[in-house]
């Protein structure tokens, strides 16, 4: 038994590895030929194409979400044009009139109560541009709308509901507000303030309407320095502030 144990392992034969050996020699020298002799050779064209042309998708005919600065109808939308471009023009005869771009702060130092609250807001609703406008229309009328356009639709939605929680208190038109017609009652609605009436001042009446159209909020205040206003009368201005966008 003794012996058996250690009793050293036989070798692996020569014969296999030789074979080996010269079977990848063939190989190499096989593989050596191939190229030298394909390098004298003139190069074989290869077989025309079955389709000449790699399929292309056709320009879509413009439509109402194209703008005609298009050169092809897909790369542009309507919502890329001029947001100043896009608001009611002051009609004629109108004082004051103004309108153009605010930046985010300036916006927020005017329309906010707590402009250090409401400016973070639009910041983080991903606000990207806000123009304004405003005009007296006669002596008793003032217009002010405002659109603000986000990066995305979901912060326009958030923009366009905060008014919703703050309208109906008394402090603002202390009422639920209406819905505007032709518009989806989850993307438009109005307002008509109570008349505000203080000793030494003249009566005030204010209204209000918000829509929201994809990623742009339309905001639009009339307000009557006799206190003689109604729905029809922001209705009309929304409408046609609608219209642009």
């Amino acid at each position: 038994m003794e012996h058996e144990q250690t009793a050293p392992r036989r070798h692996r034969g020569r014969t296999p590895l030789l074979i080996a050996g010269a079977a990848v020699l063939g190989v190499l020298a096989g593989t050596v030929t191939g190229y030298a002799i394909q390098y004298d050779r003139e190069p074989t064209p290869l077989p025309p194409l079955a389709q000449q042309r790699m399929a292309m998708p056709l320009p879509v005919a413009a439509n109402e979400g194209t703008s005609r600065r298009s050169v092809n109808a897909n790369r542009w939308d309507k919502a890329d044009e001029d947001l100043v471009k896009k608001l009611l023009e002051a009609p004629d005869g109108a004082k004051d009139a103004t309108s153009g771009y605010e930046s985010a702060d300036e916006f927020a130092a005017y329309f906010y109560e707590h402009p250090r609250g409401g400016f973070p807001g639009l910041i983080s609703d991903g606000v990207r541009r806000i123009a304004t406008a405003s005009w007296q229309q006669g002596e008793h009328d003032f217009v002010e709308i405002r659109l603000l356009q986000f990066q995305e639709r979901s912060g326009a939605e958030s923009n366009y509901k905060a008014p919703f929680g703050y309208m109906a208190t008394d402090k603002y038109a202390g009422n639920s507000g209406f819905t505007l017609p032709g518009v989806p009652a989850d993307f438009g609605h109005g307002w008509l303030f109570k008349v505000s009436e203080k000793p030494g001042y003249v009566p005030l009446r204010t209204s209000r309407a918000i829509v929201r159209r994809g990623d742009i909020v339309m905001d639009v205040e009339l307000t009557n320095n006799r206190g003689d206003l109604s729905e029809r009368e922001i209705i009309d201005l929304a409408k046609r502030q609608m219209e642009r966008l």
